[in-house]
């Protein structure tokens, strides 16, 4: 779950308009990515590669949503094995452990969406239907019908269309 959620995370700091190296920084051990220490290069680098994330949350359809994905597997990923560390239970990498930051923040993050995106049958990823909120999600409701980022987004919409009709 940590490629997804950090993949919704790097997306939402560049459309909150919070980037900097001290939130990319914050994002990153938040989810646990170790050896965090971002400098300029890599946080353009890391800012460029959240731009086509975000591509796969706003995916028209599953069949976009493949083709986003496997375009960051392309770029994103070396090899896939199996492993245990740190007293973690096994999981899969998509590049080597040894790996420059950059590199293993997009190996997580390409490959993190991959696995949710079968796990939920090409659904579940999706941009805030609140006009005007550039967030995003991945669903990990029971349901699987979220619409909105956060509850006060819907219910922001919610107000604003009882206003409208009265």
């Amino acid at each position: 779950m940590t490629g997804v959620l950090l993949a919704a995370d790097l997306v939402n700091l560049q459309g909150g308009q919070a980037w900097s190296i001290a939130e990319v920084e914050s994002a990153l051990r938040d989810h646990s990515i170790r050896g965090v220490v971002v400098d300029k290069a890599t946080s353009v680098a890391l800012r460029r590669w959240s731009a086509r994330l975000r591509m796969v949350f706003a995916a028209d359809d599953e069949q976009g949503r493949c083709q986003a994905i496997n375009a960051l597997l392309v770029d994103g990923t070396a090899s896939v094995y199996l492993t245990t560390h740190d007293g973690l239970r096994p999981h899969l990498h998509f590049t080597p452990e040894d790996d420059d930051l950059l590199g293993r923040v997009m190996a997580v993050t390409a490959g993190g969406l991959a696995i949710f995106t079968v796990d939920a049958d090409g659904r579940r990823l999706g941009t805030c239907a609140l006009p005007g909120c550039a967030l995003v999600f991945a669903d990990t409701s029971r349901s699987g019908r979220r619409t909105y980022c956060t509850a006060r987004c819907g219910n922001t919409d919610a107000v604003q269309r009882h206003r409208a009709r009265h």
